[in-house]
């Protein structure tokens, strides 16, 4: 075994040991967290680095390794308090943080073994590795609900080899969860196959290309973390996170890029508690001048955010649930003018399956931000259905960078102005096909929930998908339903 790999089974070898103490993998991940963070700073002191950073002596890595039993578990717990206090990136990571190893044994022996290893000489790709494996991990923990901070690597992977982000441009994601778009982006500028990087263009890649936003101090923790270990920004800079929320008003900021998978839920809302001592929920409504709809569904305000965001000529690629493709009222106003101020040139219709969260049906809308002009923008979407016969389980089958090859392939990223449907009178089955602006606009309420793909499952009853890819259909479709019965039931309740 190769010292990576012996490191990589170290590192997962303690999480199942902690599981047994009902340590949880995100319990696991947040710790890992911060006692890397603390060893790679000890590391980043001494030469050839040299550098002074904001930890106090007291609460530095020597301090902590000198400790052992009682002693080492109070220690831990008061570092944890006093590091929440500091300044800058810091204090960003040890937000809100608590010591979940009851066990000083058990922490002590990870504290050894991260001590054994000097990670700063350590590939970015192996540190990566580690981590993003546990946090994969943490996303299959259903109970923690941490599924719904990750989007799966593929499509971010894919969204990224489509939208082919260059040096020098600027990346942002309003709802960065973990920072998966952040990274895959970084590994695509920073690939000698795609661009020769010289300093300046290194140098802005690691401080100046990306930032985001992350209300969830659990997700902005790891976001932040997963950058420093994959070497974007400076362990004593500035965060290039913040942790507002990205929808209560414009940050004047442009972006280049926006890549982001917003959370998953149609409204915005808040719970407060009223007079009489119950329970309320309020909708949150943003008001914003530069929004062309108000409106409570959180999925059409991200998208109204996302278009403020860019510049004039940014580009955009963004995950988003069915409803936006065909809800009516402040639904057709928002498709009216993205169409309208934006190329809306392809939408990627996803199959079920490939989210944490079950009974979500998405879709990726691929979007060029364009000057003010009293013609439409949008002159044709050309539409990829990737759903219709394509079946997708989390664990026996899950989605592969290889099953959206071809639809990268039709959506030529080298010049995505040379396209050929695949779709004809001959081959109805063909899944790319373009729509005229004139075709969208004339469909009821612009609904550009289009599909033309036979369902092979009505027709041939002889070859249906295996049973477990049946029955998590059938969960897809019943929670579907239910997310659907739940809105309508809200919505009476509000009335």
């Amino acid at each position: 075994m190769t010292n990576t790999g012996m490191i990589v089974s170290k590192v997962w070898s303690f999480a199942d040991v902690l599981r047994d103490d009902g340590v949880s993998y995100g319990d696991y991940l947040e710790q890992l967290t911060y006692l890397l963070f603390l060893k790679m700073a000890d590391e980043y002191s001494k030469p050839p680095y040299d550098r002074k950073l904001p930890i106090p002596e007291e609460y530095n890595w020597e301090n902590l390794v000198s400790k052992k039993g009682a002693e080492l578990e109070s220690h831990y717990t008061k570092l944890l308090r006093e590091l929440s206090q500091a300044k800058g990136i810091l204090g960003q990571i040890f937000t809100k943080s608590q010591n979940k190893i009851q066990n000083p044994a058990n922490l002590y022996r990870i504290i050894n073994m991260i001590d054994k290893e000097n990670w700063n000489l350590m590939g970015t790709d192996v540190k990566g590795k580690i981590y993003e494996g546990l946090l994969e991990k943490n996303a299959e923990d259903v109970k923690s609900g941490a599924g719904q901070y990750f989007t799966p690597r593929a499509l971010i992977m894919a969204m990224v080899e489509c939208i082919h982000p260059e040096p020098e441009k600027t990346i942002c994601d309003p709802a960065c969860g973990t920072g998966g778009f952040f990274l895959a982006s970084y590994d695509f500028i920073s690939n000698p196959e795609n661009y020769r990087l010289d300093k300046e263009q290194k140098e802005f890649l690691k401080d100046k290309t990306f930032s985001g936003n992350e209300i969830v101090a659990s997700a902005r923790r790891l976001c932040l973390m997963n950058m420093f270990l994959h070497n974007i920004g400076e362990i004593d800079g500035d965060s290039s996170i913040s942790a507002v929320d990205s929808l209560i008003s414009d940050p004047g900021d442009r972006y280049d890029y926006v890549l982001t998978n917003p959370p998953f839920g149609k409204k915005s809302s808040m719970t407060f508690t009223n007079e009489e001592g119950k329970q309320e929920k309020e909708e949150l409504v943003y008001n914003r001048q530069d929004f062309w709809a108000t409106t409570s569904n959180k999925q059409l305000n991200f998208l109204q955010h996302i278009h403020t965001l860019l510049k004039s000529d940014g580009c955009a690629a963004v995950v988003l649930p069915d409803n936006v493709l065909f809800e009516g009222g402040a639904g057709e106003t928002v498709r009216k003018k993205i169409l309208e101020t934006t190329d809306l040139h392809t939408v990627l219709r996803l199959p079920t399956g490939i989210f944490y969260k079950q009974g979500v049906k998405a879709n990726v809308l691929f979007f060029d931000n364009k000057p003010a002009s009293k013609d439409p923008w949008t002159k044709e979407v050309w539409i990829y259905d990737f759903r219709t016969n394509v079946h997708f389980t989390l664990k026996k089958n899950p989605m592969k960078l290889e099953d959206l090859k071809d639809f990268i392939k039709c959506y030529n990223p080298e010049n995505r102005h040379v396209r050929k449907e695949t779709w004809s009178e001959d081959d109805p089955d063909g899944r790319f096909r373009k729509f005229s602006y004139g075709e969208i606009v004339s469909r009821d309420k612009t609904n550009l929930d289009i599909s033309w793909v036979k369902d092979k499952s009505l027709a041939d009853l002889d070859n249906l998908p295996d049973p477990d890819i049946l029955a998590n259909e059938i969960i897809e479709n019943v929670e579907a339903g239910l997310e659907s019965f739940r809105e309508i039931v809200e919505t009476i309740n509000d009335e």
